[in-house]
């Protein structure tokens, strides 16, 4: 994804398009944009330089007649070998080619392109699955930094599992929520997702699959098919995971584990009940099926605390359980942690090592004191409070303006509403429609490619009056589009 991060001076004597022709030009000359690389849309290019489509037109057709661009339709325009015979005499490598030949599978355009608008500014953000900064403990994090001096004597490696004192700080948190855990059995991660990759290339043979449920936030990751891995989607409803499946297709789709968000699932938002996880516990037993708990969401309960965590009524190291700060406290840190039986936290411990050398010390010290200090509970308590208002607040506005164009149910804890569309339209139109209006929305099809009805709605991230505001001028782009 190339990142427009220049604009043209309209104050200069030089005309936009010879300065929009010069950037180009200079990007490939460097050697930043390569032989094959796509430019993004002319009319990508004319909203981010703020400039007329026809002044990106004849800034391109310049360097098409250059010999620096080749424009076809249908297949946009891209930069071609011609660029380097005529800037240099010794042509560098392809770097195009090798970005096609690696091995890990790059993110879904749609991902791509909302990594990219997050950071637009003036974007309203309804569907990003992080707490707003408005929620940022600024005051409390201030506190725990201010401590830390007098607890860290050095900021080297910690031991391959991570910095002893938090895990011993995370195996007293666990039994809290009924995990029996030793600090031996506590891997320190830089957050769920690096869990997942070291999982994904230390546990399991390519050719295998993994259940999930189906619609999941992991088919918007490319992890395990990157290491060579098939997903396997089982319906849900609204206990959770349906679980019959699981025997008729473990032997015929070679499964080898199920990865599943059993509290505020995402996208979902649904809360697995209690009896619906010792069916699954059950199951899985029988036909010794590995379960990766990602709990992140488990403490943004806002009704009721959840049932146990599977890990809790595991009592045969059958699941790995993986948390976080990222969901509760703050992404930045990148701290997460996995549970499970002795060798597995070894060999994965083992290719962390290999990886990163471990999570960032300064970090793992910060989380012992947000841990140790009660501050962490405290702060919860204030998260969930703030949480509940912002649910609200999308609920009604959901109530007064999609009550004749969607369905949904209100989550009972987590960051997302999962909205089912009524009238038929694009989902892909309706993401670029949201773009131009200035709101950033998560289609439900990069969840699940079948979902091309739905929109992972999150009222945890944008602030309340972009909530309002945002929640308004969405439900406008859709009676237009289906109008």
């Amino acid at each position: 994804m190339i990142e427009l991060d220049w604009k043209p001076d309209k104050s200069s004597p030089t005309p936009l398009y010879i300065q929009i022709k010069k950037y180009i030009k200079e990007k490939i000359k460097t050697g930043e944009w390569t032989v094959g690389m796509k430019i993004p849309p002319q009319r990508t290019l004319a909203q981010a330089w703020g400039v007329n489509r026809s002044t990106i037109v004849a800034a391109v057709e310049e360097l098409i007649a250059d010999g620096l661009l080749e424009g076809k339709s249908g297949s946009g325009t891209k930069i071609i070998n011609n660029t380097w015979s005529l800037m240099n005499s010794t042509p560098p490598p392809d770097w195009y080619s090798y970005v096609q030949a690696g091995s890990h599978y790059p993110n879904l355009p749609t991902i791509q392109e909302i990594n990219q608008a997050e950071f637009a500014p003036n974007i309203i953000r309804l569907g990003t699955g992080e707490l707003s900064p408005d929620l940022f403990p600024r005051e409390m994090m201030k506190e725990v930094f201010k401590r830390l001096p007098d607890r860290i004597n050095s900021l080297g490696y910690e031991e391959p599992k991570g910095l002893l004192f938090l895990r011993e700080q995370l195996s007293r948190y666990l039994q809290t929520i009924g995990i029996e855990a030793s600090p031996s059995s506590i891997l320190i991660v830089s957050g769920a997702l690096q869990a997942l990759q070291l999982i994904s290339i230390g546990l399991l043979q390519r050719g295998s699959t993994i259940f999930l449920e189906k619609p999941s936030y992991l088919y918007s990751l490319h992890v395990f098919q990157s290491a060579g891995m098939r997903l396997f989607g089982l319906p849900i409803d609204e206990d959770g995971v349906q679980i019959k499946m699981i025997t008729e297709q473990k032997k015929r789709q070679n499964a080898a584990l199920l990865y599943t968000i059993p509290s505020f699932h995402n996208p979902t938002g649904i809360l697995m009940s209690e009896e619906r996880r010792r069916e699954l516990m059950d199951v899985c037993e029988q036909e010794l099926l590995p379960i990766i708990e990602d709990d992140v969401y488990r403490e943004l309960w806002l009704d009721s605390p959840p049932p146990p965590p599977l890990k809790a009524i595991d009592k045969n190291g059958l699941v790995l359980y993986l948390g976080s700060m990222s969901k509760t406290l703050s992404p930045g840190l990148r701290i997460g942690w996995v549970v499970g039986p002795n060798p597995v936290i070894e060999r994965l411990a083992d290719i962390k090592m290999q990886t990163d050398y471990g999570s960032s010390s300064l970090s793992q010290w910060a989380v012992v004191e947000w841990l140790s200090s009660g501050l962490y509970h405290r702060h919860l308590d204030e998260v969930r409070k703030a949480l509940k208002v912002r649910r609200e607040v999308m609920n009604d506005s959901l109530q007064r303006y999609f009550s004749d164009i969607a369905t949904w149910s209100v989550p009972k804890g987590g960051f997302y509403v999962w909205l089912c569309l009524s009238p038929s339209l694009s989902i892909r139109e309706l993401f670029e429609k949201a773009l131009e209006h200035g709101i950033l929305l998560n289609p439900g099809n990069v969840y699940d490619q079948h979902a091309t009805q739905y929109l992972r709605l999150s009222y945890s991230y944008a602030s309340i009056a972009d909530l309002n505001r945002g929640m308004v001028l969405l439900s406008k782009v859709i009676h237009e589009l289906t109008t």
